[in-house]
């Protein structure tokens, strides 16, 4: 088994909210200790860092690999390789495939292929309804027995208030967490753009931000009814943060993540129509990329995540409001939030936080923490290396990712799991 030293590492510690120079120490495939000063003399491998960051696994909730039905836009090879590169340790995959993944049988299908063909972690979720039809709810139970670990329908909102309101009744009988879109299906159905100056003059249409808080507010108000463990995908925009914060004051179950699209890009990026920055929820103004930002740093959203969603060529190669929402991220995740780093938006600290504690500690991890007795999922990472991204040296098989061509700032060096190296920058 592994038995390693980290020396002069930069150790980030989201648990302690710390950013110091120290050393750890990983046995058997977990942390024994970490400190700062001289490491201890032991018989293990010593590996120098050289100054760079060391810190958890980042653990990403809303992943998407196309197994079953779609594989020519990603396997779980292509999956398992991209995280690895992208320092991510745990891939937390959605249900949105074809055919959804619904049933125990189907579960255990993507269960198997992923232990088969991926070095990193891979916990999967399952539909909320049958065929994410919003109809009829999914066995929870026996979909929990054989290892889900949430329950959502995606982008699919459950319409109908009595269906979704039993499936929460149900989820906590059982002690399952429920993670939902928050969106007015009405509002939003066709929408390529979020309305204001700049959708009009493009000439898309648009969705009012308000959608988003209307949808949020329909769930809590479930909440409050069921009493049901809850967590929001992607909040984007300042007004849905006000009923987030009394929702959580009032003691209810809820915590709610972000994209790192919506943190680090906003709506005129869409410039000349550039389908590869189309996702869902549409990107927003500038002033709610800041205000998500503020939220993040306050604790109020708790979890980053890439949304990873790949599109082929022929689904992006479209008319903006024709072509399929969303970005390939596993290996941009953590350049992309460096940025905030070097923009002094975000310390390094909390921007771990929000990646590797706050979504372990949701699922009932143990991972994404520095502390001993912890998995020794770890990344090591240059945060000021720049390179200008090429999209096709990614390793995911679709290679829709609005960063193409951009300057960004940070790499990984190296990714462990259960302290082994599963992936070294060459």
């Amino acid at each position: 088994m592994t038995n390693l030293i980290f020396t002069n590492a930069r150790l980030i510690d989201p648990e302690a909210g710390t950013d110091a120079l120290g050393w750890l120490h990983v046995a058997d495939g977990r942390i024994l200790a970490s400190g700062d000063g001289l490491a201890p003399e032991a018989d293990a491998q010593v590996i120098d860092c050289g100054g760079q960051c060391l810190a958890p696994g980042i653990v990403d909730i809303g992943v998407k690999v196309c197994e079953p039905g779609e594989r020519h836009k990603e396997s779980y090879k292509s999956a398992g390789l991209a995280a690895a590169a992208g320092g991510v340790t745990t891939m937390v995959t959605r249900p949105d495939t074809l055919p959804a993944i619904d049933t125990p049988e189907t579960l255990e299908f993507v269960t198997r292929r992923a232990q088969a063909d991926t070095p990193v972690n891979v916990l999967t979720m399952a539909a909320l309804t049958k065929g994410r039809d919003g109809r009829e709810m999914t066995e929870i139970g026996f979909l929990m027995d054989a290892g889900a670990v949430a329950f959502t329908d995606c982008d699919h909102v459950v319409t109908d208030t009595k269906v979704f309101s039993r499936a929460l009744t149900y989820a906590r009988a059982c002690g399952a967490l429920v993670i939902a879109h928050p969106q007015d299906p009405g509002l939003s159905h066709g929408a390529a753009a979020t309305s204001g100056k700049f959708a009009a003059l493009r000439g898309l249409p648009a969705v009012s931000p308000m959608a988003e808080r209307m949808g949020l507010d329909r769930d809590i108000a479930l909440l409050e009814m069921t009493g049901a463990a809850y967590h929001a995908d992607q909040i984007t925009t300042a007004r849905a943060l006000p009923a987030l914060e009394r929702a959580k004051r009032n003691g209810l179950d809820i915590t709610a993540g972000t994209s790192i699209h919506h943190l680090t890009l906003n709506e005129l990026d869409v410039a000349d129509y550039r389908t590869f920055f189309k996702v869902k929820p549409p990107l927003r103004s500038e002033d709610d990329r800041k205000a998500v930002i503020e939220a993040v740093r306050s604790g109020l959203i708790d979890t980053i995540s890439s949304m990873h969603t790949p599109q082929d060529e022929e689904s992006k190669r479209l008319p903006f409001e024709e072509a399929a929402s969303g970005a390939v991220a596993l290996e941009t995740l953590l350049p992309a939030a460096l940025r905030l780093y070097h923009a002094d938006q975000l310390d390094l600290p909390t921007l771990f936080r929000a990646m590797t504690l706050n979504p372990a500690k949701r699922l009932g991890l143990d991972c994404g923490r520095l502390s001993a007795g912890a998995p020794a999922d770890l990344v090591l990472f240059d945060p000021d290396v720049p390179f200008v991204l090429d999209r096709f040296t990614l390793k995911s098989k679709s290679q829709n990712t609005p960063f193409d061509g951009q300057r960004m700032q940070g790499k990984v060096t190296a990714t462990y799991v259960a302290g082994k190296e599963i992936f070294r920058r060459s």
